[in-house]
């Protein structure tokens, strides 16, 4: 066995590649471990890359042509398809030309969602750890295509998207919790500032109140940013923090005419919106308080009724 064929090993992500130079299957599978950071003698399975066809024959290896690409694969790992458009038979010519310079392509959204779904294929609690633009990837991806990389149905991985979406609202509400938390604290903090200074004038402190004084309008107290997204955004209120909403609202019709010198119309419009908004998230919180208040007192009742029951069959 003096021929020696070139060639090309890759584990499953094709991550790692590397070139080598083999007389027969057995040495293709000793120094694939080593280059690849297997263990010594651990057991592979090698398949060409392309399609996945499991090479087993050292006779059929030696018909193979020289540069074939071989991937190794662990006891528990399965081949898996590039990114495909077609579902089987056009592959991606960029991502083709990517996996020949043994590379891949991270700036892609494709290659971005593909490899996100394979850390989920093999640890499903790193979705803990995905950050929410990671984990909206994962909701974006085209459902046949997250399946066909998961290894899924196609209902599998839709439900898989209603979870990470799931995952991402719960997100959403804790963070307006926590500021809704913050702006009562602060309000707190307001009140006795002004019970301890009750000589001083309330409007001549509206400035000073501001946490983030760095960028303060000294004559309307608002931040300079949120007084930007009031008058050049569209549907500002939707983009200010519930502490910006309460604090238009606070203020007042004449007030705030006065800051954003626009006409009473307008500004009673907006002074709508911003309640509108308020209330609507004032609303979500206490929907997530009352659902946790009722979960506490059954909790409650349950543990008096496993307490009392042992005492009534004493008797």
């Amino acid at each position: 066995m003096t021929d020696r064929k070139p060639c090309k090993v890759c584990n499953f992500t094709r991550q790692k590649s590397y070139g080598l130079v083999v007389p027969s299957l057995d040495d293709l599978k000793i120094k694939g471990r080593e280059f690849l950071g297997f263990s010594p003698g651990e057991p592979v399975t090698v398949v060409l890359e392309n399609d996945g066809t499991i090479v087993q024959d050292q006779a059929y290896f030696l018909c193979l042509p020289s540069n074939t690409k071989f991937m190794l694969l662990h006891e528990k790992e399965t081949w898996s398809p590039g990114c495909r458009m077609d579902g089987g038979t056009a592959w991606m010519a960029r991502d083709s030309l990517v996996l020949e310079a043994d590379t891949v392509d991270n700036s892609s959204a494709v290659a971005r969602w593909w490899h996100l779904a394979q850390q989920l294929k093999q640890d499903v609690a790193s979705i803990i750890l995905m950050s929410e633009a990671d984990l909206q990837t994962l909701v974006d991806a085209p459902c046949p295509e997250l399946a066909s990389a998961m290894g899924f149905e196609e209902k599998k991985a839709e439900d898989l998207q209603e979870t990470l979406q799931g995952v991402l609202d719960r997100r959403e509400e804790e963070r307006q919790s926590k500021e809704l938390l913050q702006l009562y604290l602060k309000a707190a903090v307001q009140q006795d500032q002004q019970q301890e200074v009750p000589n001083q004038p309330s409007q001549e402190g509206a400035g000073d109140v501001e946490v983030d004084a760095m960028e303060v309008d000294s004559a309307s107290g608002f931040m300079s940013r949120t007084l930007m997204v009031l008058k050049g955004k569209t549907s500002p209120e939707t983009r200010l923090s519930t502490e910006d909403l309460q604090m238009v609202v606070t203020r007042g019709m004449e007030a705030m005419e006065k800051v954003l010198g626009w006409d009473r119309r307008k500004t009673s419009a907006l002074l709508q919106a911003c309640e509108s908004e308020l209330s609507k998230r004032l609303q979500q919180v206490q929907a997530v308080q009352s659902i946790r208040s009722h979960t506490q007192l059954d909790r409650e009742q349950h543990a008096e009724e496993g307490v009392e029951t042992p005492a009534q069959g004493s008797n």
